[in-house]
């Protein structure tokens, strides 16, 4: 598993574990039932404290993406990922809308809106 982390990204180190770890599933990079280098292996080989790899597990754990056998290690799950990723899509959804309506709040425009997804896109 190769996952490269940034110090001078704004993203929390524990987050480009998850997604990077939730892309490599998705592009299928890792297979269902593999098993996953532990918490401590992790940290160690990411040079990151055992407390950062161990929240992007449980966070990738709560998103059904693994498994997590106590003694055993973690686990790639076997479920339909199609299915993981829609439900991810709903929340996506959600967590849009509480910011369009953060975004009437302040009377931000359509065009604005649009505009800072454009740029953001670009980045």
């Amino acid at each position: 598993m190769n996952i490269i982390i940034s110090s001078v990204s704004s993203e929390p180190i524990y987050e480009q574990i998850v997604r990077q770890i939730q892309k490599s599933i998705f592009n299928n990079e890792i297979e269902k039932g593999e098993k996953l280098p532990s918490i401590r292996t992790l940290a160690k080989d990411l040079e990151v404290s055992v407390i950062t790899t161990k929240r992007a597990y449980e966070e990738l754990e709560r998103s059904g993406l693994i498994v997590t056998i106590p003694g055993k290690g973690s686990y790639v799950s076997d479920l339909d990922y199609e299915e993981i990723l829609e439900k991810r899509k709903y929340v996506f959804k959600g967590n849009f809308m509480e910011l369009l309506k953060e975004a009437k709040i302040l009377s931000i425009s359509k065009a604005e809106i649009l505009s800072m997804i454009s740029n953001l896109l670009d980045e």
